[in-house]
Formats: C-alpha cells, sequence, structure tokens
C-alpha cells in the first residue's frame, strides 16, 4: 500500500492561455494586450501544486488528453513532485483549456472548456482507493462531474475541503453536509445564497449562517485583500474574520490563481499542523495567497515554503 498522504486532491487539470491586457474588455469589444503566455491551470491541479509547493506530500486524481498539452502538464506534475499514479491521459479526449484576461490591474476573467476533465467518475475513486485510504486531507472542487465528487467525499474519512466552484445556484444538500469544509469566494456565496452580491463583512457573516443552515458543516468565505471570514455549525454562529497581510496595490501583479493557492495552503497546514485553530490554518493559507498576487501566472505564482 501506498505511503501516507498529506493532502489528496481529487478535481481538474486545465492548461490556461493568459492576454495581459491594460483593462478587461467589454461586451463585444476587441482590445490589444500586451503579452500572452500558456501555463498549467485547473483549480485541482492548482491546489495540488500549491499543497506540494509547501511541503505536503501530495497525489492528483484527473483526466487529460491524449495530446501534447496531456503530456506537457504530466511532465509537470511530476516536476513539482505530485503522485500521478492516478492521473490518466485519454485517448479521442482534448486536455481541458482556459483562455484567461488578465488586466493591468490585476483582476481576471476566464472561460473554461473543461474537455477530458469532464470523463473523471465513481471508478477513479474506487481505482485509487489505497490514496483515499492513506490521505490526511481531500480536496474537491466543482470542475469535473458532481457525482463523481460526492463518490470522493463519501469515500473518504479524514478532512475533507470542498472549493465550490465554479459555484452552483442549487448546491446540493449532499454535497454540502459531505464536505467537512466549505470554501467559497465572495462571489461564490453570493450565487449559492441567491443574494444580488457580498460587499461587507455582515454581509458575509450573513451568507454563511445561509450555507451553514443549507447543509454546511464548517464555512469559509475568502474575501480577498480583507482576508477571510468563516463559522462552523457546532460553534457560535457570529463570523470570525481572519484578515490577510496587506499588499500595496501597485505590487499587485495577477490575482489569477489566488483562491486556488489559499485552498492549497489551507490543505497543507491542516495536514500538517493538526494542533492549530482553524483562524491559524485560514491565516497560513491568506500569507500564501497575499504572495502569489504579486506574481504573474497561476502555479508559477505559488510561492514554496
Amino acid at each position: 500500500m501506498s505511503d501516507t498522504l498529506d493532502v489528496l486532491v481529487f478535481g481538474s487539470a486545465i492548461i490556461d492561455f493568459i492576454c495581459y491586457t491594460p483593462r478587461l474588455p467589454k461586451a463585444g469589444e476587441t482590445l490589444h494586450g500586451h503579452k500572452f503566455q500558456t501555463g498549467f491551470g485547473g483549480k485541482g491541479a492548482n491546489q495540488c501544486v500549491a499543497a506540494a509547493r509547501q511541503g505536503s506530500k501530495t497525489a492528483l486524481i484527473a483526466k487529460l488528453g491524449a495530446d501534447t498539452f496531456g503530456s506537457d502538464y504530466l511532465c509537470q506534475l511530476r516536476a513539482e513532485n505530485v503522485n500521478v499514479e492516478h492521473v490518466q491521459q485519454l485517448d479521442g479526449q482534448t486536455t481541458g483549456i482556459a483562455q484567461i484576461a488578465v488586466s493591468d490591474g490585476g483582476e481576471n476573467n476566464i472561460i473554461i472548456v473543461v474537455g477530458a476533465n469532464n470523463l473523471l467518475n465513481a471508478s477513479d475513486v474506487r481505482a485509487a482507493a489505497e490514496h483515499f485510504a492513506k490521505s490526511k486531507v481531500l480536496v474537491c472542487q466543482l470542475e469535473t462531474p458532481i457525482e463523481a465528487t460526492m463518490e470522493a467525499l463519501r469515500q473518504f474519512s479524514g478532512i475533507s475541503i470542498l472549493n465550490a466552484a465554479p459555484a452552483l445556484k442549487q448546491t446540493p444538500t449532499e454535497l454540502l453536509k459531505l464536505s467537512s469544509i466549505l470554501c467559497v469566494n465572495e462571489t461564490e456565496a453570493a450565487l449559492m445564497t441567491d443574494v444580488k452580491s457580498i460587499d461587507t463583512i455582515s454581509e458575509a457573516n450573513a451568507a454563511l449562517t445561509r450555507l451553514i443552515e443549507l447543509g454546511a458543516n464548517t464555512v469559509i468565505i475568502t474575501l480577498g485583500k480583507l482576508g477571510a471570514v468563516y463559522a462552523s455549525k457546532d460553534a457560535s454562529r457570529d463570523y470570525e474574520l481572519v484578515p490577510a497581510p496587506i499588499v500595496p496595490s501597485e505590487l499587485v501583479l495577477d490575482t489569477t490563481g489566488a483562491g486556488d493557492a489559499f485552498i492549497g495552503a489551507l490543505a497543507n497546514s491542516l495536514a500538517r499542523y493538526p494542533d492549530l485553530t482553524l483562524a491559524d490554518h485560514i491565516a497560513a493559507a491568506c500569507e500564501v495567497a497575499s504572495k502569489s498576487v504579486q506574481q504573474l501566472g497561476t502555479q508559477s505564482s505559488f510561492p514554496h515554503a
């Protein structure tokens, strides 16, 4: 049986095509960009690499196309010391891609075409049973089929993190109940709780309460430069704010992947430092995310411990 893993990630792997532009385009508008680069992305792989760079022993369960992008991605994951025993290249399928625009102010918008990621399924959970039995923390997202994600959460007995992104307007109650920790940003939390927006800490607090009422066990809502708020159903409903380190605006280069840096660092901290409080784990994750926004790219922006 395989050695103990700190963090097991069940999720997506996507190639990023990134255009840097003075500002984000409006509907129907064409802009001149000033830089283009490709990178390795997908929330699952991002979070796995972020945890690995923080020192965790990690493994990824994912699907790639039997194409050049998929082969390159496998090499990249190995270079990041990620266990890829259950990362499979599929004939006749394309590796998932993301089209990303990044403004000079660091804001972004993203379109994804998930390709082979759509074929991740429950049988992949069973095939990786050894990993599930030997991992401390499981991380899942919603860029792959939800039925497979739910099966992964059902089969895991340790601490599980569900990053409900892309968010579902009507998230299945079972999905919320299955994960130890639900982690979303303010936009995702607004969609899941059917409110127009979450712009203040008090509105985030209301969203925390609503998500717990919907079935979540512990909820973390990330609030960008403000940090994150969290609450648990077995504790006070009052929110607790964990502030993020202050990053001067002129140092913010690219926010792409900051949320994934947060999740990976959170999983690393939970796995390797179990005696810390949840607030401590969140503070560690905020620290890593704050460093990532000061570098360009997605995985390339994730700091090493």
